[in-house]
This record gives structure tokens, sequence and C-alpha cells, in this order.
């Protein structure tokens, strides 16, 4: 973890000694659609389909118009899904575990060039704040990742989410005119989603990081 950690530390502090331009500031909105799973959860987890949305802020960083920094406030839905078949093949439950966050991700963002309208990459830490976790259709073998359910078998796992997690944000867009740009991301959880089914019964002790893939439409005012 401290390996990971390491270059984002060196990267803010050496953009806390760069010539930030607070009063160039621009502001913008952004929506995008969100496909998200759970590593370790499920052998496999299945993939949900949500979305998110909030606005953003663009913050100059220099004198080039190449390089800002982008925070971003979001309602951001993550989460899975969980399958399976009976013997015969026929689909069982089809359930849902659905965690809604307050999302704030702090992205170091530069363009290749200093066209007007041109690619660019984005980077940095992700901070997720659980809104609500909810649950449909859990099966009677997995009940306990419903947080409001305790199997006496085992009384210490417990499905319910944590209230806060962390992840590293990468990403690829296009800017057309520096206002209309459009963003793949893949946000790659760092923390364990589900600490208390460290112990599943018949599972894995690896934690449970979320995994998002997401491709957003932004506007940015002048």
């Amino acid at each position: 973890m401290k390996k990971i950690l390491l270059p984002f530390v060196l990267l803010f502090s050496t953009l806390s000694f760069a010539q930030i331009d607070l009063s160039g500031t621009r502001f913008g909105i952004t929506a995008g659609g969100n496909y998200s799973g759970v590593k370790n959860a499920h052998n496999p987890s299945g993939k949900r389909v949500t979305f998110q949305v909030g606005g953003l802020a663009l913050i100059p960083i220099g004198q080039s118009n190449q390089f800002f920094l982008q925070p971003e406030v979001l309602y951001y839905g993550a989460g899975e899904t969980g399958k399976n078949k009976d013997a015969k093949g026929k689909d069982g439950y089809d359930a849902v575990y659905a965690n809604n966050y307050l999302s704030v991700p702090v992205y170091f963002k530069g363009y290749f060039s200093e066209a007007e309208s041109e690619f660019f990459g984005l980077i940095g830490p992700r901070f997720n704040f659980l809104l609500n976790q909810k649950v449909k259709n859990a099966p009677l073998s997995k009940a306990y990742y419903d947080p409001d359910v305790t199997d006496p078998a085992y009384p210490d796992v417990n499905g319910k989410a944590k209230g806060f997690n962390f992840g590293l944000g990468i990403g690829l867009g296009y800017s057309y005119k520096r206002q209309v740009e459009l963003a793949f991301k893949y946000d790659f959880g760092l923390s364990n989603t589900y600490p208390g089914l460290t112990n599943e019964k018949g599972g894995t002790e690896k934690k449970k990081s979320e995994q998002v893939v997401s491709l957003t439409l932004s506007y940015i005012f002048n």
C-alpha cells in the first residue's frame, strides 16, 4: 500500500509548489455510465450497470494551457450483481448489491498539447463516502451479503459495505474546444469494500475491492 500511495504523495507535493491559478478556475457539469464489479466476491462478481452525475472544477497549473487539477464531486453508483443457475442450467436468483457514494476524485489532468481540441490524460486518487447500500434478491446461501441479515452459523460474517473507501483513477479522453469532453475512465479500488466478509464461508480471505469502468461526458463553462 505504501508503494502505491508514495507516488501520489510526491505528485501532490510537487503540485503544491507549482503555480496554481485559482482565479483562472472554470467549472462544469459531468455525467456518465458506470460498469462496476467487486473483485473476489461471488466467485466471480457479476457486473452492475449504473451511473454517475455531478460537477467539476478545472484549475490551471503553471503558465501553459496544458496542465490542470480537476477535482469532482459526484453521485457515484457502484456495486455488483450475483447470478446463479440450477442443475438444469435454468436461471436461479438474480441479486443486486448496490453501493451508492458521494465520490470525490482529484485528477491531475494533462492535455497532449495546447491546441483547443485535443486528447488528454487523467490520473489521481478517488475518495468514496457511502450514501446507501441496497440489496435485492439475495439468495439464502449468501444472505449474509445483506447488511441487515446475520447468519447464526457465521455471526462474524456480514456484508455491510465500508462507509469510506478509496482508489486510483486513470482515464483518457478528448476535448472539443476545451468545453465538451468525452472520457473513458477506470477506477481501481484499493480498499476492502466488504471488510465483514473476510471470513466468508466457502470463500476467499482476499479483500473484496470495487472496480469501475466508466464513460463520461462533461461540459465546462467559460
